[in-house]
């Protein structure tokens, strides 16, 4: 407040004249309810009420029995901008423009009977005896920022009952507000990907099974190979990836539509209003979306399942119609995992390679061996598969002992030979690669048992693993590495032959070389 001296004698003297001992009465009771006013004798309490106030950290306003403002305190200047000068002795609802921008009644107003009709604007008001206590937003406080506040108001009585006035204090709740928002936002989305969680989504299939927003439809989309990702690539990767499909999916929907992220790789999208033809246009513009940001995203590019059913009216349950949009989406997964490449797996097919961890002729004699040795459509298939991601292990191997140019030390070669393992693990992990886990695991066994991780001998030993072995050696020495030159293709054939019956299997060993000869 930092009133001058006098200053509040001034004030009640400014006041007209016929509600002059009004101001005078409230002034008295607030100094300590002397009878006789006298500007000398109060002058010591008026500077003590002045400092008192104006420590308050709260706004606090006080007005006489016909609203006139006679206290407008330091943290209320702050918390307007406004100035004691500029308010002081002025009513009709003056206090309130500073907060709202325009003449509104206060809670000191309602505490005097007037103003009533304004309560509604009031996020919350409750009557406690005389006092009330409400919170609400001032949006031209704090210059021009807004004020989430809490308030309370209580009237000012003399000693014989009579009303004076009232006086408020407001307080900001702005950070109370914000943590309260924030709270509520995370109870109800998902940290990572900011769309609604699986919480919300129950809550809001329960509210919507029980109202009129019938058909109502839902999809389900499943993220592709997510786990592998993580386990490969890293869980910033795989978090990489559940951010893109979120915004894909948020992307897709309708303004009453909800998506939430209802498991670890799965998302789920509420249609109300929409029927299966609608649903099925949702879905359409998901695969669209899909490709759009692959293309944007070579690298990493998104794969996923999708199912969707529709509930046509309130005797179909949501939850039973849940089901349903997830056995169709099982069903397509399952689909698609006839597919030669999900998208996970040819991205990293590109990262093996970029690694130098496979190549494409390693890849067409190993067909030409396993055509030779007859074997199915299908174990082709899977041959393929395996040649591109038998090494897959190797990614969990630093490059300095990938691509170091001499002899590697004992433990860096014990790390190298738990590579098949790593492998085996990972495959395991993905529904694409599962049917390659085991020939991953084996493709460094030996034909005499000499071999790793278990010492699988002969017909023990996956075919399709043998034929790796063999393919993979000769690649390996007709082609030049930081620490050897590559061998001629007489040469690689001589060591093969030599490694027959012990390292190789002889007879595909001979299959092999015969392929060769009759190609040079």
């Amino acid at each position: 407040m930092s009133l001058k001296k006098d200053e509040l004698h001034q004030l009640v003297e400014a006041l007209p004249e016929d509600k002059t001992n009004t101001a005078k009465e409230f002034l008295e009771y607030l100094l300590g309810g002397s009878t006789v006013f006298s500007p000398e004798g109060l002058a010591g309490k008026l500077r003590l009420l002045e400092r008192v106030v104006d420590s308050l950290p709260d706004a606090t306003i006080a007005v006489d029995r016909n609203g006139k403002v006679v206290v407008w305190n330091r943290a209320a200047e702050e918390m307007t901008g406004v100035k004691k000068e500029a308010i002081l002795g002025r009513g009709a609802y003056a206090s309130g423009t500073p907060f709202y921008g325009e003449p509104r009644p206060l809670l000191v107003n309602f505490v005097l009977g007037n103003g009533k009709e304004w309560e509604q604007e009031y996020e919350k008001i409750e009557r406690k005896g005389h006092m009330l206590v409400g919170e609400g937003f001032a949006p031209f406080a704090c210059g021009g920022r807004g004020l989430h506040f809490w308030t309370l108001a209580v009237p000012v009585y003399d000693q014989k009952g009579n009303l004076l006035g009232a006086v408020q204090c407001i307080r900001d709740i702005g950070e109370r507000k914000k943590m309260e928002e924030e709270l509520r936002y995370l109870s109800t989305h998902d940290a990572l990907t900011g769309v609604y969680n699986r919480a919300y989504f129950e809550e809001e299939l329960q509210r919507l099974g029980k109202g009129r927003s019938y058909p109502i439809s839902l999809v389900l989309c499943d993220l592709d190979d997510l786990k592998i990702v993580n386990d490969v690539l890293g869980h910033e990767r795989g978090d990489k990836l559940l951010r893109r499909v979120a915004r894909v999916l948020a992307s897709c929907i309708r303004g009453a539509d909800v998506v939430a992220r209802v498991g670890g790789d799965e998302f789920a999208l509420i249609l109300p209003q929409a029927d299966r033809k609608a649903a099925g246009e949702i879905v359409r513009r998901i695969m669209k979306a899909i490709e759009k940001d692959n293309a944007q995203h070579p690298d990493l590019p998104l794969g996923i399942s999708v199912g969707a059913a529709t509930a046509e009216n309130a005797s179909c349950s949501l939850h039973e119609t849940y089901k349903e949009a997830d056995d169709a989406m099982y069903r397509n997964k399952i689909a698609r995992r006839q597919e030669p490449r999900s998208a996970a797996i040819r991205s990293l097919k590109t990262i093996l390679t970029k690694k130098d961890l496979h190549t494409e002729s390693m890849k067409e004699l190993a067909c030409k061996l396993g055509e030779a040795v007859g074997l199915s459509r299908e174990e082709m298939e899977t041959l393929r598969l395996l040649v591109d991601m038998h090494d897959i292990g190797k990614l969990e191997i630093p490059d300095h002992i990938i691509f170091k140019p001499g002899p590697l030390s004992e433990e860096e070669k014990e790390e190298v030979r738990r590579h098949p393992e790593v492998g085996y693990r990972m495959a395991l992990s993905s529904g694409v690669l599962a049917k390659v886990a085991e020939p991953i695991l084996q493709h460094h066994e030996r034909w005499d048992g000499q071999g790793y991780p278990r010492g699988l001998r002969e017909d023990q030993i996956h075919l399709l693993s043998r034929i790796l072995a063999i393919v993979g050696a000769y690649e390996a020495m007709t082609t030049a590495h930081p620490s050897r030159k590559a061998l001629p293709r007489k040469k690689a054939l001589e060591e093969l032959r030599r490694g027959a019956g012990k390292q190789f299997d002889p007879h595909l060993v001979k299959i092999f070389t015969e392929l060769l000869r009759q190609d040079s």
